[in-house]
């Protein structure tokens, strides 16, 4: 996040670290059910004050992943420990899908929520060596507010301009082409769940 020569492609990332505005929770193995409680305790939390933290606030979440986990997992194995968590998680929600939100998430208007609240799932792994944007010593989850993302990108033009810079970085910073499901939401082609985990 820090590096000026090796800028890290996501730029709103980079701003809400700078500014103080993360958050982080620290949770068990992934394969583990009692870390999807612990999760959805962190998460539930974040949402009830995430207002509170600055407007472009994100939850970051750090799993205890041990070295025979790294050694013995591939991306998609890790991909599988992603989704599993969510699905889990999307289980001890107490809250019901907010109304707006298309309960199949084939529709474009879908998005991940917890609590009633939308969410941007981002998670990194340490066997993204070549997605190096996705990549982490640890499994990662970053949980950002659709309404910091909103906030972020308010200003159209401003917001076509970071988009754009953000592209550019991620062709920099990763060993390998640019994901095809990168879209943005509300896009009548855009899936978020495709970009959940590159």
């Amino acid at each position: 996040m820090k590096d000026r020569k090796y800028l890290f492609p996501c730029i709103p990332a980079t701003q809400s670290f700078s500014l103080g505005h993360l958050r982080y929770g620290f949770v068990g193995h992934p394969e583990s059910n009692q870390t999807s409680i612990e999760l959805a305790g962190l998460l539930k939390e974040f949402t009830i004050n995430c207002k509170d933290y600055g407007k472009y606030t994100t939850l970051i979440i750090f799993f205890e992943t041990p070295r025979n986990l790294i050694t013995n997992s591939t991306v998609e194995d890790f991909e599988l420990l992603f989704w599993n968590q969510l699905s889990n998680l999307n289980k001890l929600d107490e809250k019901d899908l907010p109304s707006h939100i298309p309960q199949n998430p084939l529709e474009h208007e879908w998005e991940y929520c917890f609590h009633g609240e939308q969410y941007f799932m981002y998670c990194a792994t340490p066997k993204h060596e070549e997605r190096k944007s996705r990549y982490f010593p640890y499994m990662m989850m970053a949980i950002t507010p659709r309404w910091a993302l909103q906030k972020f990108n308010k200003n159209e033009r401003y917001a076509k301009k970071i988009k754009e810079q953000v592209r550019e970085r991620i062709k920099e910073y990763d060993n390998i082409s640019t994901h095809s499901a990168l879209n943005s939401y509300g896009n009548i082609d855009n899936h978020e769940w495709k970009q959940c985990f590159l």
